[in-house]
């Protein structure tokens, strides 16, 4: 793994890790906290069920499991800041983690669906929002506060949320969120909140740090440190995204045929159509073949065999969506001063010599 923290712990796979699983290993799967990593007892704990609900619910993890239908869902989780190290050098951004393009991974999610819960809660119809809270304390927020966020009601009560207590057939190991955390497939990281103790109905989003001013989209002039709540957009589902895999950035091929691999995710149940790769810059673009995704909220590979001339080549791709949306051309346009949602044309520097 790339340790870009030891304390919050968070680090990315190295790109080629990911080529090649569609379900990403539990050791290569990324990690973002933002403070220390609880280690809850699951014999012990407890989820609160709460707020604009005709019935308070307080659940162990054993009852969760006897009263729910166990359902599964693959799905890819990216975080806000994925590809970020593309804005970097574009203009520093102070503070924040460089991430490459492995700040995504993908898995097989085990648990109920929030819909179920919330059904036996029984939202009222005042309840637009649905919040969640965690112990895990993070000193970004000024005073410190334990990390929380929100999902409007809709989204919550489709069926592809889960409260998931396993990945890929594990408990989930602590770093990822034991013994529970929401899984808000097709939306950013940050919503899928672990150590997961208290769900909210409630009409306004949550006013968690993390949600009113943290993973907001502020304007390239803006000040991070003086951002009010509710200033900017608030990152919500995933956007269109692609990265290079194989070669690896800095390689030194021969000149010739190479084959070429990424992923590419669209996020929020959209699907990708199309991935594109160039070698002249984008003057022209050959079609790459994708691999059949995992499920509807997973990202896809892609893969195509290119011809290297020598010397220096950038091998460019770019994805579309099944709306017809493609990913912009320059991380310039995108630049902000947190550095989130990196979407840009994916670019690798190549040497070709023999």
């Amino acid at each position: 793994m790339v340790v870009h923290e030891e304390e919050p712990f968070n680090a990315e796979p190295p790109p080629g890790a990911l080529a090649d699983q569609l379900i990403t290993p539990l050791e290569a799967f990324y990690s973002r906290n933002h403070g220390p990593v609880p280690h809850l007892d699951a014999a012990t704990w407890r989820l609160v069920v709460d707020g604009l609900v005709t019935q308070r619910l307080q659940l162990s993890l054993q009852e969760l499991r006897g009263r729910f239908p166990e359902r599964e869902v693959v799905a890819t989780l990216q975080c806000a800041g994925n590809r970020r190290a593309g804005l970097i050098e574009v203009r520093d951004i102070p503070g924040e983690a460089p991430w490459g393009p492995g700040a995504i991974s993908t898995a097989r999610w085990t648990g109920v669906s929030l819909a179920d819960v919330l059904a036996e809660a029984g939202l009222r119809p005042e309840a637009a929002h649905i919040a969640f809270a965690a112990p895990d304390v993070s000193p970004l927020a000024d005073p410190p506060q334990p990390y929380g966020a929100s999902i409007p009601a809709a989204k919550a009560t489709s069926g592809e949320v889960l409260l998931a207590w396993a990945m890929n057939g594990r408990l989930l190991p602590a770093v990822h969120g034991a013994p529970l955390r929401v899984v808000v497939a097709g939306w950013i990281g940050a919503r899928s909140v672990k150590w997961l103790q208290r769900i909210t109905a409630q009409a306004e989003p949550s006013g968690n740090y993390f949600q009113a001013v943290a993973y907001r989209l502020l304007p390239a002039w803006a000040d991070p440190s003086q951002a009010g709540p509710e200033e900017g957009i608030s990152l919500g589902p995933a956007a269109l995204n692609c990265a290079i895999l194989r070669p690896g950035e800095g390689a030194r091929p021969a000149p010739g045929p190479a084959e070429v691999t990424g992923y590419a995710f669209a996020g929020d149940g959209r699907s990708v159509a199309r991935v594109d790769l160039s070698i002249d810059g984008g003057r022209t673009w050959a079609q790459a073949r994708l691999d059949k995704a995992a499920g509807p909220w997973a990202w896809q590979h892609w893969r195509t065999t290119v011809e290297l001339p020598e010397g220096e080549v950038e091998i460019t791709a770019r994805a579309w969506d099944h709306t017809g949306a493609v990913q912009p051309e320059s991380p310039a346009s995108l630049w902000n001063p947190q550095g989130y949602a990196n979407n840009s044309w994916a670019r690798l520097h190549l040497t070709c010599s023999r």
